[in-house]
């Protein structure tokens, strides 16, 4: 395996400028997926009138959870699990809101809150990561701009360039496995809440597995531009 995704990395520039093609236009179907099916199954209303908050508090009271506080946010998908305050952050339509879409959301974020509780491995490596890939995040725009100004990559900027996706790579992949458990747990833990009928299944399922999309989208777009700057490097 090892051998195989060394010799990827020195794929001919006309190649490696298709998998380049090929990431942004698969970011640009993840996004429209998101749009789309949170757009259909947020017009859905559940049958039991739940609230998204009342659903992340239900999940996370199921799992022994009493000390993490749920707030409401502004902005359109702005939720997610903050570990360090222990704080379930939802945005005002899946906070208040009560369609499919809400509680699927909301209870993914409350899975996260879970395997904090729990002691999930890649959640723990994911937090552990964070730092340094804010520093990298913070560190890469500097580049890409040094770059430009320098006629291109070379020496010291390409090797901090290639660091740098190599952190971000490293990241998004221990991401995958954080949010595909999530909504696991999520689907397992609304169905075994009775708070969604099971043909009520469909509608979270197609929510979350449509975000799943765009962390395997973030996680193909930092491994490519790392091969493509592996393979100039090279060059």
């Amino acid at each position: 395996m090892t051998t195989q995704l060394f010799a990827f990395a020195f794929l001919s520039p006309p190649i490696v400028l298709g998998l380049l093609l090929f990431s942004i236009i698969f970011a640009g179907y993840a996004q429209y997926r998101v749009s789309s099916a949170y757009g259909k199954n947020v017009r859905i209303p559940s049958r039991g009138r739940i609230t998204g908050r009342e659903a992340a508090e239900a999940v996370m009271a199921r799992a022994g959870i009493r000390d993490v506080e749920i707030v409401q946010t502004p902005g359109h998908l702005t939720d997610h699990y903050d570990p360090t305050h222990k704080r379930l952050v939802l945005s005002t339509e899946n906070y208040q809101g009560t369609s499919l879409a809400a509680l699927g959301v909301a209870a993914h974020e409350a899975g996260h809150a879970i395997q904090h509780k729990v002691g999930y491995s890649m959640l723990q490596t994911r937090m552990a990561l964070v730092p340094i890939t804010q520093i990298t995040s913070r560190i890469l725009p500097f580049v890409i701009v040094g770059a430009f100004f320098f006629r291109g990559f070379g020496g010291i900027m390409l090797d901090i360039g290639i660091v740098c996706y190599a952190v971000l790579t490293l990241f998004h992949l221990v991401t995958l496995p954080v949010e595909f458990d999530a909504s696991r747990r999520a689907k397992a833990e609304l169905a075994g809440l009775g708070i969604i009928a099971p043909e009520e299944k469909k509608g979270v399922s197609e929510t979350l597995n449509a975000a799943a999309l765009t962390y395997v989208a973030a996680f193909l777009s930092s491994l490519i531009n790392l091969l493509w700057l592996v393979s100039a490097r090279r060059n």
